[in-house]
């Protein structure tokens, strides 16, 4: 299940699939995303693809996972990001990887709770976590380099805009 085979097949299928980004590809060999799903499907854990956290909701699959935190990097080091959506807090253990402060903001205090202290657990201290509705962003921490939505929606909020810095 956690074997570093099964996750070097992850990694080698997400080069694969186009991200090129060895920052990002190191850090999501390192993170342990076994970590972030629910015990009945910690076997699935490595597998390119999503997969239930519970409250209806899912950990993005892998390749969403480092093709967002390849975007966000590609503008050079950001140093600060917003994430709206923190779910299990796996693309908030890789963002914290890579940038000096995440501000993460979820709706669901009981996935906001879980991932505060799985985080804790695996000693990522660098992030910020806020309960709130994610279209709004979080201002009192704006501008923020970059920010990543992990959740749908049928535009981008003018709010998120707004609290993006310039070249962000």
């Amino acid at each position: 299940m956690t074997s570093s085979k099964v996750r070097e097949a992850l990694i080698q299928e997400l080069r694969q699939q186009g991200i090129r980004d060895e920052r990002v590809l190191e850090v999501m060999a390192r993170i342990p995303r076994h970590e972030f799903v629910e015990e009945a499907f910690k076997g699935e854990a490595y597998k390119n693809r999503s997969l239930p956290i519970g409250n209806a909701q899912t950990i993005s699959q892998p390749y969403i996972v480092a093709l967002m935190t390849e975007a966000v990097l590609a503008g050079g080091s950001p140093k600060r990001i917003l994430e709206v959506g923190t779910g299990s807090g796996y693309q908030t253990a890789v963002l914290a990887a890579l940038v000096e402060t995440v501000f993460t903001v979820e709706r669901i205090r009981v996935l906001t709770e879980s991932a505060r202290t799985r985080l804790a657990r695996l000693d990522v201290r660098n992030v910020h976590f806020g309960y709130a509705d994610g279209t709004l962003g979080w201002p009192p921490y704006a501008p923020y380099d970059g920010i990543v939505v992990t959740a749908g929606g049928d535009s981008v909020p003018p709010a998120l805009v707004e609290q993006l810095a310039v070249g962000g």
